[in-house]
C-alpha cells in the first residue's frame, strides 16, 4: 500500500472538546499515530456532550472528532502515569494540547521540560486568547471568541439583533490553523533537526478570518460587509427560501430584472450603479421580495440560472447530507457500530488521490488502547534491561 503522508509520525494528544481534536483528527486521518491521553473514568468532555450512548462509551460529538485515534486513560495525578506519558513523549514527534496557558507546565509536560528529553519534539497548543496579554487565562470558548473579535457584531442589517453563529466556527478554524502550524514545524525540523512550539488561539484565528474586513477598516475606515451588498439576500417564495448573490457581472441588476420579467431597474437613477443600489438597498430588496413571493423556489432558481445569476436553495442539514453532490464527493463515511447504532461521520474535505481517507480505527472507547500502548512501553523497558 502507498504510505500515507504522516506515516511514522507519533502524536501525543491531550486535547478535548473541538479545537484540539479537530486538529489531531486531520493528522490521524492522514497516517499519524495519534495517542489520545484521557482522564480515567471521565475522558474527553465531548464524550458526554449529548449524554452517553447506552454503553457509556461514545456519542456523536465525540465520534465526529476522534476517528483513527487510540485512547489511553490515565490518572495524571499519579507519578507512575506521568512517567508513562513522559516515556511516550520520548518517542513522539508532536505533543498537542488545548488547555489554558500554564496547565501543561503544572502537569510537568511543558515544552522546556520536554525538549530536554526530546529535542525534536513539536509542542503545539491551542488557547482561547493567546499565551500573553490580559486575557491569556480567560477560558477559551467559541461563542466568546465570536463576541470579542467583532464576528458577532457583524450582521446584514444593523436593525437586526446580535445573534450567535450556531456552528463552532472559531474552534474549527483554529483547529485547522493548528494543523498548518504542526505541518510547517515538521518541515522545518527536517532542516534543523529541532522542534519548536506552535501556538494558535480562537482569538487570532477569528481576526485572521476577517482579514479583508479588517484591512478595509484600518486602511479606508470602511465597513466591508459582503452579505449586505444590495443584490444579495435570502428570499422567501411560495414554498421554500433561496439565496441570491448578484455579483461578478457587469450589470447584475439588469439580468435579475430579466429573470423577474420586470423593467430594467438599473435604468432608474436610484439604482443606476452599485453605490446608488447600496444607498437604496431597502427599496430594492423590497421589490425583490414582493416578486419572489409570487412563485416557487424551483421556478426562481431556474430563471436566475438561465441569466447566470448566482443562486442556491437554502437547505436543512438533513437535505445537505442526503444530496447527490454530498454522495459524489464521498463526504459521508461509516465508521462501524455502537450499542446506539451506526457511526456515520462527515469525511475529510481534503481529497488526495494517493491518500484516500479510510477508517483504520473507529472512534475509540475510553482507555481502549491502554494494554497496547502501555504494554509496548513495558516491553521496551524489558528489552533495554
Amino acid at each position: 500500500m502507498t504510505p500515507l503522508p504522516l506515516d511514522g509520525i507519533r502524536v501525543i494528544d491531550f486535547t478535548q472538546v473541538m479545537l484540539g481534536p479537530s486538529c489531531t483528527q486531520v493528522l490521524a486521518d492522514y497516517g499519524a499515530e495519534v495517542i489520545k491521553i484521557e482522564k480515567e473514568k471521565i475522558g474527553d468532555l465531548s464524550r458526554w456532550s449529548l449524554g452517553s450512548d447506552p454503553d457509556g462509551l461514545n456519542n456523536p460529538v465525540f465520534a465526529s472528532l476522534n476517528r483513527n485515534k487510540k485512547s489511553v486513560a490515565l490518572n495524571l495525578k499519579s507519578d507512575e502515569a506521568r512517567q508513562q506519558v513522559l516515556e511516550l513523549i520520548d518517542g513522539a514527534d508532536v505533543v498537542v494540547s488545548n488547555f489554558r496557558p500554564g496547565v501543561m507546565e503544572r502537569m510537568g509536560f511543558g515544552y522546556e521540560e520536554l525538549k530536554k528529553r526530546n529535542k525534536g519534539i513539536i509542542f503545539a497548543l491551542g488557547t482561547g486568547f493567546g499565551l500573553e496579554g490580559p486575557n491569556r487565562h480567560k477560558g477559551g470558548q467559541d461563542i466568546l471568541a465570536q463576541a470579542m473579535t467583532g464576528v458577532m457584531d457583524r450582521r446584514v442589517d444593523r436593525g437586526q439583533p446580535i445573534t450567535i453563529y450556531p456552528t463552532s466556527l472559531c474552534d474549527y478554524t483554529a483547529g485547522m490553523h493548528l494543523v498548518q502550524g504542526i505541518l510547517l514545524a515538521l518541515f522545518q525540523r527536517q532542516k534543523t533537526g529541532e522542534g519548536q512550539t506552535v501556538a494558535v488561539s480562537l482569538y487570532n484565528s477569528m481576526l485572521a478570518m476577517q482579514m479583508q474586513e479588517a484591512a478595509a477598516h484600518m486602511m479606508r475606515d470602511k465597513d466591508l460587509n459582503w452579505a449586505a451588498f444590495p443584490l444579495t439576500g435570502v428570499f422567501e417564495t411560495t414554498d421554500r427560501p433561496f439565496v441570491m448573490v448578484g455579483a461578478f457581472k457587469e450589470n447584475p441588476l439588469r439580468d435579475i430584472c430579466q429573470a423577474l420579467e420586470i423593467d430594467d431597474l438599473s435604468k432608474e437613477e436610484r439604482f443606476k450603479d452599485f453605490d446608488s443600489q447600496a444607498a437604496h438597498r431597502a427599496e430594492l430588496q423590497a421589490l425583490f421580495r414582493e416578486k419572489f413571493a409570487e412563485k416557487s423556489r424551483e421556478h426562481w432558481l431556474k430563471r436566475l440560472e438561465e441569466v447566470d445569476i448566482l443562486c442556491a436553495p437554502v437547505r436543512t442539514m438533513g437535505e445537505a447530507l442526503d444530496d447527490e453532490q454530498t454522495r459524489v464527493n464521498r463526504m459521508v463515511i461509516d465508521a462501524g457500530e455502537t450499542a446506539a447504532g451506526p457511526v456515520r461521520l462527515v469525511a475529510s474535505p481534503i481529497d488526495m488521490s494517493a491518500a484516500p481517507l479510510a477508517i483504520r480505527q473507529a472512534p475509540p472507547t475510553l482507555g481502549e488502547h491502554n494494554g497496547e500502548i502501555l504494554g509496548a512501553l513495558e516491553e521496551r523497558k524489558a528489552d533495554v534491561a
